[in-house]
């Protein structure tokens, strides 16, 4: 199929993945790998699937210290599209600044928001849902793709949605977005049926995002457009941008307005969010996941997952959901039930001023 006529992708990369230290580390970060063992990192899949929707029409925003490294990885993508933050300032500034120099090219573009770190198998129900998304944004609306729960997860936020939205295929009204629930609430989410995953990607019109950034944040939306205008003053002006992610700046707002509307999403979706969420990618084979060389794996009688990246054998014997992350300078060792638990191994390091392993 073609390319969606004046359609953007806006790729936010960002963020250190501390959840899945020591693979992920602030200098080379988790949208940097290959964690699938696709041969592809993270980032490069992202626009490997933007791109029959996009052809060349994709605009990545990552931290000035990994610029160099985004333009590595995608080498044919334009110097200028790949914009360099001074600082980070969440999601709204990073969506908010590439949705402003896509507005001065194209004032009419649809632009689309696809976090660099995520993995969805099934492009074909990923384009057919974007495709319905672009549609229904170029009547005004702030669009969202809805993931259909699979299980009662704790670890994401979800949105609650309506009636269907007149004309269109599958589109519904969104009513409000939740913030991430506990497990009953989950549980609940998942029997009633009127609840999607909030996956974070978003499209709309790009005057339309900034205009309803204007409304609730004016400063900020001010502030990104004149960036836009005036590159060269960058550096002067971010650091004055408010800090604020995207849902709680406009998709929350927005849908108490009656702005926003959800297309079901069904397809399977990953943030590979922890080393439990890994494992559950990977192929399994007697019990255990391996991403990397299996060769250099010797697991008996156990069942986990078992990453040997610092080039050395590695034996697991007699252990039950086990993570084994081997790495040239540090190794981590825990169980999948508490991999959430590994940002407080970087929280650590960095209180003890060891940032050398960051």
């Amino acid at each position: 199929m073609p390319d969606v006529e004046g359609f953007w992708a806006v790729v936010p990369a960002g963020g250190a993945g501390t959840r899945l230290w020591p693979l992920s580390r602030a200098g080379h970060p988790k949208f940097l790998l290959d964690l699938t063992g696709s041969g592809r990192t993270l980032l490069q899949a992202t626009v490997d699937r933007l791109t029959p929707l996009t052809a060349d029409r994709v605009v990545v925003v990552t931290g000035a210290a990994h610029a160099d490294s985004v333009r590595g990885q995608l080498p044919g993508l334009p110097r200028d599209r790949v914009l360099a933050e001074p600082s980070p300032r969440d999601s709204m500034a990073a969506i908010g600044l590439a949705a402003a120099v896509v507005e001065r090219i194209d004032p009419d573009a649809v632009v689309g928001s696809f976090a660099a770190d995520h993995v969805i198998p099934d492009t074909g129900a990923f384009h057919t849902a974007v495709r319905e998304a672009v549609e229904v944004a170029r009547d005004g609306h702030l669009v969202t793709l809805g993931v259909e729960p699979t299980h009662p997860a704790t670890g994401f936020g979800y949105i609650r949605a309506g009636e269907p939205l007149d004309g269109a295929s599958t589109a519904l009204r969104a009513l409000e977005f939740v913030e991430k629930p506990d497990a009953e609430r989950a549980a609940a989410y998942l029997e009633t049926g009127g609840y999607r995953w909030n996956a974070g990607m978003f499209v709309a019109r790009a005057g339309t995002l900034l205009d309803l950034l204007t409304r609730w944040h004016p400063a900020l939306a001010a502030g990104l457009r004149e960036i836009a205008a005036e590159p060269a003053r960058l550096d002067d002006l971010w650091p004055q941008l408010e800090r604020i992610a995207i849902d709680h700046a406009v998709a929350e707002p927005a849908a108490a307005d009656g702005r926003v509307v959800v297309v079901p999403a069904p397809f399977t979706w990953d943030d590979i969010g922890d080393f439990a969420s890994l494992g559950s990618l990977l192929p399994v084979e007697e019990g255990v996941a391996v991403l990397g060389d299996r060769d250099l794996v010797h697991a008996a009688d156990t069942r986990g997952l078992v990453v040997p990246a610092g080039g050395r054998r590695v034996a697991v014997v007699g252990m039950d959901d086990v993570v084994v992350v081997d790495t040239p300078d540090a190794l981590l060792v825990t169980t999948r039930a508490r991999a959430q638990e590994v940002k407080g191994v970087v929280e650590a390091l960095r209180a003890e001023g060891r940032t050398h392993l960051l």
